[in-house]
């Protein structure tokens, strides 16, 4: 591995919070990944902060408000150092854990702060996302309601999670937008085509979520049917079954030889891939890799001080335009599903 390493602070948008070059997800500890050592998951998130880690992300969503929950004592620990991000508009259906609800109504998008603010046990909410689109409400109201909510002190900078350029340029226009959330990784590169163009050009910061593939990049499994458990989400997603699986393992073989050249893992060289995307692009790109465990994050955070040559990248470059199956089974929430 180069021991160049990325600066140790990037800053989110023109206005944005500074953060560590990598982030944290924290989604997996409490959802859609199956049983976790509660244990292992606090002494990861104390690993990944002694390693630079800054900005921790969690959701409304994630495992009903108990994700936000389970992070509150650790930042109570260390509220100035961590960023403390979270979202809100996007709920499970109670009674079909396959389907989304979306919610961005006035009156909720106030509740679900009040909410998050008492079960994160913080006073302000660094980074506020809007978790997904309703397309029932304009984004300049929503986005209104959300820059209520900074001039009342409760957030301190906005961000949006998969929306399009149009949708971003809009609701940038209403109040300066930090982040924007979106799954980018060798796998997904969706929204290169035009959303982080617009990032790039009005300032705004990326913060790829699912860098990993959710974890299929990283070389740990091939089919999600046999290899994963039966309350894992990632059964229900068309990458990860059946000849898709097989399709998409295959996939993996230049990302392996190239790990193999620097003496790091598959992982590793997808992570930096993505971090590379920041001087490709002119944006500021920190990735959020989730992880409930030490060795792992120790690994991820390794990502930083490698960098991959022009010759590595141009390997790398075929591989999302052959990937098998959506990222979704549904992809009308996301913004690839309405661009």
């Amino acid at each position: 591995m180069s021991d160049t390493a990325h600066p140790t602070r990037i800053r989110l948008g023109s206005q944005g919070p500074q953060v560590g070059p990598q982030g944290f997800g924290a989604m997996g500890i409490s959802f859609a990944y199956g049983p976790s050592d509660l244990d292992e998951s606090r002494a990861t998130l104390e690993r990944a902060l002694e390693l630079g880690v800054t900005l921790f992300d969690t959701a409304a969503a994630y495992g009903s408000g108990e994700n936000e929950k389970f992070l509150a004592p650790f930042f109570a620990d260390h509220r100035d150092e961590a960023v403390v991000a979270t979202k809100f508009g996007l709920g499970i259906d109670p009674e079909d854990p396959t389907k989304r609800i979306i919610d961005n109504d006035p009156a909720y998008i106030r509740r679900s702060a009040e909410e998050s603010l008492t079960r994160l046990d913080v006073e302000t909410i660094d980074l506020y996302y809007m978790h997904r689109l309703d397309t029932r409400f304009p984004i300049e109201e929503t986005v209104g309601v959300m820059a209520e909510l900074v001039r009342e002190g409760k957030v301190r900078h906005l961000g949006l999670s998969e929306v399009t350029a149009a949708e971003l340029r809009r609701a940038h226009a209403v109040h300066p937008i930090a982040a924007v959330q979106s799954e980018w990784s060798l796998f997904s590169r969706d929204i290169e085509a035009q959303v982080v163009p617009a990032a790039a050009e009005l300032g705004v910061g990326i913060v790829p979520y699912s860098p990993l593939g959710r974890g299929f990049l990283t070389g740990a499994f091939v089919s999600a049917d046999a290899e994963l458990g039966e309350d894992d989400f990632r059964r229900q997603q068309p990458r990860f079954t059946g000849d898709n699986a097989a399709a998409n393992a295959a996939l993996l073989e230049p990302v392996r030889s190239i790990a193999a050249a620097h003496g790091a893992t598959l992982a590793q060289v997808a992570l930096a891939w993505v971090h590379q995307r920041a001087g490709v692009h002119g944006v500021a790109v920190v990735p959020i890799p989730g992880t409930r465990s030490r060795k792992r994050v120790e690994e991820n955070t390794g990502a930083t001080r490698l960098v991959l040559t022009p010759g590595e990248l141009d390997v790398l470059e075929p591989i999302a335009g052959r990937v098998a199956g959506s990222r979704y089974a549904d992809m009308r929430p996301t913004s690839a599903g309405r661009e």
